[in-house]
């Protein structure tokens, strides 16, 4: 047990290699010992890869089944066990139990896949469509056991095509086997549509999928995943005078702050969103920004003239102590000032303010309320775990720990 401890420091990289020939039967009894910590106990499964003792096989497989156990140490054990036949039972029941550790019901919905069970694939399927990167690669990672098991048409029947994340495996299916996708940029579901357009590989079958496209909204996706494999320029930019400058319209959201928002995060916006975004960010040009430190300057000389006594600019991270965002905060006082690095905005929390004044007389443009207020529908853009469309002045003013 010394030994294991000395591999796995508590400060410092654990030596893996050294634990991967470790005496299995040591490392085997160190995880069962729950009066070790969890975190070296964890680190010690991995090194049972391929060499799991028989004779531990039952005791490591009730540690799993042990709702006091520390869950990343149970979902590692389901990883390592998965394919055996002893944990069905418990892997059938587990699903209607409710047990509350965190992630493993995903990991047990994984097993299931694993051993072949196609009942667990709407599950599975729910989980492969997910935002986040871990229970997507979970629920793959199950349906890839079914399809190994029973092959991609039985798991393909057993979903059916109903639900987004049924035709969202079917189009996973067809990429895998070398088919067209292109069809799939059609789909009402605006995820597949996405994911459509970053499978596509063949420029003259988008080309004729253009002429052919069954909605404005799937040749706007041709016209990008285009853009994706060619970079032509010039070539997106006369599809678009094509299709006729297809833009998301915003209500109150002028040129100023449509070219400021768009090139900002429609080239990196979430997958639910309106593909015009994208296109109008490939087809028009990006608005000049100004020097930040200048600008900094230039606020901090108009706030000082109005007797306002602002303090050093810091960047939002500073500010918050931790992250990183678009915009600058100068203290005057019992106000802060928001200065953005997306443009001549400012905003504060009291547009009577009379910093207002003084650097609206200095040539910078005060985000008011009603403007702040604004939401850029179409444009999902990731914050806080959500994925949704934001108000102006969160674009503008965007920090994200």
């Amino acid at each position: 047990m010394r030994k294991i401890d000395a591999l796995i420091p508590e400060r410092g990289q654990p030596d893996t290699a050294a634990l991967h020939t470790h005496d299995p039967e040591s490392v085997a009894g160190y995880v069962l010992d729950t009066g070790n910590a969890w975190w070296r106990r964890r680190i010690c499964v991995d090194a049972l890869a391929g060499r799991v003792p028989e004779s531990r096989v039952p005791g490591l497989l009730d540690r799993i089944r042990d709702e006091d156990e520390t869950a990343e140490v149970r979902i590692a054990l389901l990883d390592l066990l998965a394919g055996r036949t002893e944990l069905w039972t418990w892997l059938r029941d587990e699903e209607g139990r409710g047990d509350g550790s965190y992630g493993v019901a995903e990991a047990a919905l994984k097993a299931r896949g694993l051993l072949g069970d196609r009942t667990a694939a709407p599950g599975l399927a729910t989980l492969a469509a997910s935002p986040w990167q871990r229970w997507r690669e979970i629920g793959e990672a199950g349906l890839d056991g079914l399809v190994e098991h029973h092959g991609a048409d039985a798991v393909l029947a057993e979903l059916g095509e109903d639900r987004p994340e049924a035709r969202r495996f079917a189009l996973r299916t067809w990429h895998r086997a070398g088919r067209d996708v292109t069809p799939y940029l059609a789909d009402p579901d605006r995820g597949i549509a996405h994911l459509a357009q970053s499978l596509v590989a063949d420029p003259d079958r988008l080309r004729a999928f253009l002429d052919e496209a069954p909605a404005p909204e799937a040749a706007v996706r041709a016209a990008c995943a285009l853009h994706q494999l060619t970079e032509d320029t010039a070539e997106t930019r006369r599809i678009d005078e094509r299709l006729g400058s297809p833009r998301a319209q915003v209500e109150g959201l002028d040129e100023e702050l449509r070219g400021a928002i768009v090139h900002e995060y429609a080239p990196w916006c979430e997958r639910q969103s309106d593909p015009r975004w994208r296109l109008e960010a490939l087809c028009t040009d990006p608005p000049g920004r100004p020097d930040p430190a200048d600008q900094l300057a230039r606020v901090t000389a108009a706030l000082t003239a109005a007797g306002l006594a602002p303090d050093p600019p810091v960047s939002a991270g500073d500010h918050h102590q931790q992250g990183d965002g678009t915009y600058h905060v100068i203290s005057c006082g019992d106000e802060d000032i928001h200065v953005s690095v997306l443009g001549r905005f400012v905003t504060g929390h009291d547009d009577r303010h009379p910093a207002r004044r003084a650097l609206e007389e200095a040539g910078f443009r005060w985000i008011d309320g009603p403007t702040g207020s604004i939401r850029v529908a179409g444009l999902c853009v990731y914050y806080f775990g959500k994925r949704e469309p934001l108000d102006v002045d969160t674009l503008l003013f965007y920090w994200q720990d």
